[in-house]
């Protein structure tokens, strides 16, 4: 059942997406009503949270057992008493899995409100707190302990220190407001601690500040399934050709035992901080980062110096991740996406320009595996269907493990082709929430079930160089 309005689109992307999810071949396949219905339940499953919050453990410090029994012990810290399992994937052994609690209809909202941007309030329905730069709007005489009720401006249209906001606005539950307003919105600048500390969000999900911190790596289950999908092996040299912020980067370096070699790419200076911050943090000694633009990487002639970084030779690396720039249609929740059509459509000639670089760089017999977070067929589909005829030397390689469904149709693929992709698709279980007595009469195969399939729009493809 939907808790939220599902997933708003400027005209021409709502049209372009429909004409997608429309497609005659999956027509054919299923007929009218399935596709439809299946669209339909796409745009609602967008608009909120996963149904679990996934860690992935740094095995290259702790066990997953040990880890498991210290998260078990914070989130009853947090929620006060109330029993969440902390469940272990049969398929993904370095990664724990936390059911979310909601959506929580009973809870009772407060006279004095706060109103949060759309990305911090999609923060908060994942288990954050609210910081201060996300606020953009505060009652005219909250001060610092007062109960207050939280709203997502996910238009944008509340002016930043306004009093009240009569706009669209979505509930995401109460907290504590740690500053006064006066504090929030002083003329000396803007602060950066918390604002308010939620107590009661409509999602139940644990808060991951300061929680474990080399432990544990907060991230989406499809992106965890991507670095064993290419599965490096100790002292292979990977090449991450779009890396930051980092999260695939470590799971690399942590399954190759930090024994080899990872090259982190990423054009944007301050993104590669994070990348060398999280490499550090986790303790990883294999990875080397620069700043560097992947479409570029590539070079044609051998240099004299002995620099180690970009631009590389050809057939450099012995695998190579793609996890490409894209629309982002896949990230939940979103209850609505700004992006223009143009800026939709302008992502397929950049994923071509970087899949022709990591081809080059590739070595015969390596294996490159491509993956965005978008649902689009022309960003996915349409692009292994490109590469397969542009490449002759590109072989389509069964996945492992195979979590999510196979490709979808319409991009004239075959059906064995199909199959050999994967493509995590949230409309594939109905929309349910769950409270604390049903997660209890469940059935711990029934969840991870449900974590495998309630989860971001995702889509990967793995190739090998013949």
């Amino acid at each position: 059942m939907s808790f939220f309005p599902r997933i708003s689109f400027q005209h021409e992307v709502e049209e372009y997406l429909a004409k997608v999810f429309r497609n005659n071949e999956l027509i054919t396949a299923l007929g009218t009503q399935e596709v439809e219905s299946k669209y339909q339940s796409l745009l609602s499953h967008l608009s909120h949270p996963p149904a679990f919050t996934t860690v992935r453990v740094n095995t290259h410090l702790a066990s997953v057992k040990h880890v498991k029994k210290l998260l078990f012990k914070e989130i009853q810290k947090q929620f006060q008493g109330l029993c969440v399992p902390v469940l272990e994937h049969p398929k993904l052994q370095d990664i724990l899995l936390i059911p979310v609690i909601g959506p929580r209809r009973d809870l009772k909202k407060h006279a004095s409100e706060v109103v949060v941007g759309a990305h911090c309030g999609y923060a908060v329905l994942r288990g954050a707190h609210v910081y201060v730069p996300g606020i953009v709007s505060a009652s005219k005489f909250m001060k610092a302990g007062d109960l207050v009720s939280v709203y997502s401006d996910i238009e944008g249209k509340c002016k930043r220190g306004a009093k009240e906001f009569e706009g669209v606005k979505i509930f995401l539950g109460n907290g504590v407001s740690e500053l006064s307003r006066s504090e929030i919105f002083c003329s000396s600048g803007p602060l950066n601690g918390m604002g308010i500390r939620m107590t009661e969000p409509v999602y139940l999900s644990p808060s991951f500040d300061n929680v474990l911190s080399s432990h544990l790596f907060l991230q989406n289950l499809p992106s965890v399934v991507v670095s064993h999908i290419l599965n490096p092996q100790p002292g292979e040299r990977i090449l991450d050709m779009c890396a930051a912020p980092g999260g695939k980067t470590t799971h690399l370096a942590a399954l190759m035992h930090d024994q080899g070699e990872v090259i982190a790419l990423d054009k944007i200076a301050n993104k590669v901080k994070k990348i060398k911050q999280n490499a550090e943090l986790l303790q990883l000694n294999c990875i080397k980062t620069f700043c560097y633009d992947g479409t570029r990487a590539l070079s044609v002639e051998k240099r004299e110096d002995e620099q180690e970084g970009p631009p590389f030779l050809p057939e450099s690396f012995d695998r190579i991740l793609l996890d490409a720039p894209c629309s982002g249609m896949g990230q939940r929740p979103n209850m609505a996406y700004s992006s223009t059509l143009k800026e939709v459509t302008s992502y397929q000639p950049l994923q071509r320009k970087l899949f022709t670089v990591a081809v080059k760089l590739l070595k015969p017999g390596g294996f490159l595996v491509y993956s965005t977070c978008t649902i689009t067929l022309s960003e996915n589909e349409e692009q292994v269907a490109w590469a397969l005829k542009t490449f002759p030397c590109l072989q389509l390689q069964r996945q492992e493990p195979h979590i999510g469904g196979e490709g979808m149709r319409g991009a004239g693929l075959s059906l064995n082709q199909l199959k050999l992709l994967q493509r995590f698709d949230p409309s594939a279980v109905t929309l349910q929430g769950m409270d604390i007595n049903s997660l209890q009469d469940s059935k711990e195969d029934d969840l991870i079930s449900l974590a495998n399939k309630d989860c971001i729009g995702f889509f990967i493809a793995k190739f090998i160089k013949c």
